[in-house]
């Protein structure tokens, strides 16, 4: 990994949010030239270099992905870039939902643009287990996401850039997740609010996220999508565990309130198709670079696969379903 990393330059979108703070504090581990954080957010950048104290080799830079020129600087010179900025609420995105075009496809497609003008060598965008058969707008459009990083492996001519994807569950007490804003809740109304009894989610730590894009970026070649194996929970289990862990000195009620806009009951990592390009990995699955045809109709890549025969990643599985005490450290 200090290979990877040592003397480069590492651009990180979205470098002040939950994962892409923790991924920079994980990249200055490995004596990187310089890390560039862009965040349309000066209090979250001021907050980091707080926490950090202002190391030498991290710049952090006000923009948004909306804005080509903006990019054009922050990208200058750079060697990788980890692509975490997204519009990622479900209820947000259903509300305004060319906001989500603009920055989660139209912002993605200048960083792919703007990677390949500058020759970086790596690109890793993070997305998520509502892209895989999306039902709302913030699935569709990380989707959409996918598959213009996926293919522009194809028309990058001659330059050096490569791109791939990796794909994330739930990250335990990452901002706008559950468990932060249950805490809310029972610090305003003395209950939390669940959705549906039977919802399932998949669920990893903040350290588990970032391993995996730290891992992408090494290993990857162009192409794949990286998945982390990671275990799913019954949210009605969750909420009953989350009480006993942090307020079982107290009458904390579970409400359920009904799925909002947007919201699947249940969610998937990889599609059937997907799984048939699929590799287990151990720790990860990756799932191959989809087959291409050329103008004689015969695919450049064979679909091979090692997991096992009739193989589905969905999150009420009882193959993935744990109880949320196995998974404590996390919660």
């Amino acid at each position: 990994m200090l290979k990877t990393f040592k003397n480069k330059v590492v651009v990180v979108t979205g470098g002040t949010g939950s994962i892409g703070s923790e991924l920079v504090v994980q990249l200055l581990k490995y004596s990187p030239k310089q890390v560039r954080v862009l965040s349309r957010d000066e209090t979250k950048q001021y907050d980091l270099l707080e926490k950090l104290n202002y190391p030498k080799n991290l710049r952090v830079l006000i923009g948004d992905i909306r804005d080509r020129d903006r990019l054009e600087l922050a990208f200058a010179g750079a060697d990788i870039v980890i692509h975490a900025a997204a519009m990622k609420h479900v209820p947000f995105c259903e509300y305004n939902p060319y906001e989500v075009v603009k920055t989660n496809i139209i912002g993605s497609q200048n960083v792919i643009d703007v990677a390949l003008k500058n020759n970086v060598k790596k690109v890793i965008a993070i997305s998520t287990d509502k892209a895989p058969n999306p039902t709302n707008i913030m699935g569709t459009s990380k989707l959409m996401m996918e598959k213009l990083f996926i293919n522009a492996n194809i028309y990058r001519s001659l330059a050096p850039t490569e791109f791939s994807c990796v794909r994330f569950g739930n990250v335990s007490w990452a901002r706008g997740s559950v468990l932060p804003l249950w805490e809310n809740q029972i610090k305003k109304e003395g209950a939390i609010n669940i959705t549906d009894k039977e919802m399932t989610r998949f669920l990893m730590s903040t350290k588990e996220a970032c391993s995996l894009v730290l891992d992408a970026v090494r290993s990857s070649k162009g192409g794949e999508i990286f998945i982390f194996k990671m275990p799913s929970v019954k949210l009605i289990d969750l909420a009953e565990f989350f009480i006993k862990k942090y307020h079982s000195d107290e009458d904390i009620k579970i409400k359920v309130i009904g799925m909002r806009p947007g919201e699947k009951l249940h969610e998937i990592l990889a599609t059937e198709d997907e799984i048939l390009r699929m590799k287990d990995m151990g720790k990860i699955f990756v799932i191959e670079r989809q087959p291409w045809w050329g103008f004689m109709g015969k695919s450049e890549i064979k679909q091979v696969s090692n997991v096992k025969k009739n193989f589905s990643y969905i999150s009420n599985d009882p193959e993935f379903l744990v109880s949320p005490e196995k998974i404590a450290d996390s919660i």
